[in-house]
Order: structure tokens, then sequence, then C-alpha cells
């Protein structure tokens, strides 16, 4: 049996071919499942029986295990999954102000060791498949009961180390075939994997991007993000002026995490400025999300609203991010390779 969330548009009408029904009625179940949220096939009204029959042998309609769901008191909720092989990883439904964002994880871990991150604590178990993330998505609509609007890569893992199957997911859920999202919609979040960058411009991938940048200097970003040894500020730059050049309309964000007397200081984020010259990009500011044990402290908000202002008096765009979810560990950096396997939903 095939999975749900791995149906695609042709393995539709490869189904309606085997059941000797019209096409049409791929376009129809494709609607029904993925703009609609409806998680059985063949109860979409006026169905062939052939084709009923069919789908209820042949599609499993049943999404990954959901293990524990926390909520937050600002709206945010965080849901462990229990993938096919028992494979865990978490998602994140965050509201604001009327939007409802998912954050989708792309790897079970992570590889990249960046030691702000309390993912990289877990190493990297896995790839996810493209059906692993759009079952993300499917839970997180029936767990909350409405559709996310903006769907950000930035769980779980790096991207662009799981390249392929991330290309054929933002592909899918930004199909007017598949799930109709608007490329404006999705984006997709490196920590500055320079090949992966080229390789989305080459292949023109539909998705906005986010670079995490977090330094000013090489010396303070190799001891940040070990990727930056191999692929060095100067050469992320560069990639980052590639997207730029290749889509004019397409604003970039780069993220940066602000960490008490290591990359918060007023020169830091004059260099930054000089780094960020003449490229069209939102900066987003985000003060460390503390967790037990970190090497890291969090910086005064006096120190966060000073390293903002210098970068607005320069003429950058730059905001502050609201970190959504800390109590229960949802916040940018927090998820974690596993959680306990019980269900705690605060009233």
């Amino acid at each position: 049996m095939i999975s749900i969330s791995e149906l695609t548009p042709t393995r539709l009408r490869h189904l309606c071919t085997q059941a000797d029904t019209k096409a049409i009625h791929a376009e129809r179940l494709n609607a029904w499942i993925f703009r609609q949220g409806n998680l059985n096939p063949a109860s979409l009204p006026e169905l062939p029986v052939a084709l009923c029959e069919l789908l209820d042998r042949e599609v499993d309609n049943a999404l990954p295990a959901l293990i524990d769901q926390r909520c937050a008191a600002d709206g945010t909720q965080k849901y462990l999954l229990q993938l096919h092989d028992g494979e865990q990883v978490e998602t994140v439904m965050i509201p604001i102000a009327g939007r409802l964002t998912q954050c989708i994880s792309t790897q079970a871990g992570c590889a990249l060791g960046c030691t702000f991150c309390l993912t990289a604590t877990g190493g990297l178990r896995r790839n996810l498949s493209r059906g692993d993330m759009v079952a993300q998505v499917m839970l997180g609509w029936q767990q909350f009961g409405q559709r996310a609007r903006n769907l950000v890569l930035m769980g779980m893992g790096e991207p662009m180390h799981n390249f392929d199957a991330v290309a054929d997911f933002v592909r899918f859920v930004t199909d007017p075939a598949g799930m109709a999202y608007s490329p404006r919609r999705v984006t997709l979040s490196t920590v500055g994997v320079v090949p992966g960058i080229e390789r989305l411009i080459a292949e023109q991938l539909p998705c906005s991007l986010a670079i995490s940048l977090n330094a000013t200097t090489d010396a303070v970003r190799d001891q940040l993000m070990p990727v930056n040894r191999k692929y060095p500020i100067a050469r992320l730059l560069e990639a980052m002026h590639g997207f730029a050049h290749a889509f004019p309309r397409r604003r970039m964000l780069v993220a940066y995490v602000l960490l008490a007397g290591v990359n918060d200081s007023l020169a830091d984020a004059e260099r930054l400025v000089g780094l960020l010259k003449g490229m069209a990009c939102t900066v987003s500011l985000l003060p460390f999300n503390p967790w037990p044990d970190a090497p890291w402290q969090r910086p005064d908000d006096a120190v966060v609203g000073r390293f903002r202002a210098q970068l607005s008096q320069a003429g950058l765009v730059a905001v502050v991010r609201e970190s959504r979810g800390k109590e229960i560990a949802a916040a940018c950096g927090q998820l974690l390779h596993r959680q306990p396997a019980n269900v705690s939903i605060p009233i």
C-alpha cells in the first residue's frame, strides 16, 4: 500500500488508469485530499465504484502517529510524530496576527553541529521523504483545525543536505495541481550550504530563501557554525548575491541569532551592514532561545534594541523576531531529536 501523504497527481492518474476511469477523477481526488484535507479518498462523492475499491486496497489513509503534543500560552502547538519506521520528528504550528505558519522538518536530526541549536546535539539519523514532509503539513492541519498559510522549512535538519526530497516537496506544495501554495508562502532555510543555494537557483525552485548567518567574521562563524569552514562568509555572500540577481522580486531573509557577548556588539552590527550592503534582504534578529546546559546566553533586550537600531539607521530592514512557544521548546533552535512519549496538553 502507498501512504496517503506519498500520493501525487501522477500517482493518482495512474490509479485512475488502473481502475479504467477518467483522469479527471485524479484532479478531483488531489483537491479532495490536499486542498480540502479529506483523508479518506474513497469518500469523494460520485467516485466510480472501481476506483473506490482500488483506493481502499492500495492507499493507507493513516498519517504518522502523534505521540506528543505541547501547547503554549501564545497559541503555538508542537507535535512529535512517529514515522512508519519508528523515527521521530517535530513540526510546529505558529499562529501570529491571524496568520498560521507551520515549521517543517526536513531531516530526523541534523549533522551540521551548530553550537546554538539543540537539534544538533542529537546528530543525524536519516533524511525525510517528500511524503514525510507532506505528512507533517497534513497532520498539523488535522490537529490545529486549519491549514497553515505559510510553510517554513526551518525545523529539524538542513534542507540542502536533503535537496532532492525537499525540492520535490516544494514543487508539490506550490504546484496548482498539488497543494497550490503561493511560492511566496514557502521559505527554505539553510545554514549556508553554498552548492545547495546554487542548485536552488539553477533549478528555479519556487520558494523564498532564508540564510542563517549569525556572525560577521569567519573566526566567530567558524566557532558557531562548523559549515563556515567549508563555505566561509565571502563564498556564502556570492551565493546570496546570485540568488538576489536571479530572483529580483524575491526578498531574501537573513537570520541572525544574537548571543550575549559573542556577536551582539555595535561593531558586529556595523560589519553586518557592510556585508549586506546593496542586497535586497530583511534581517531577522533572533535573541538566543536557551536550553539546558547551552554554552551561550541570551543578550539583554537593551542590547538587542541597540543592535537593531544600528541596522535600521544604516538603511537595512531589520526586525526582532518574537520567539513563540519557548516554554514548550518549540522556538527556533529548540527542536529536539526526541521527547518523552506522553501527551501533555495544558488547558
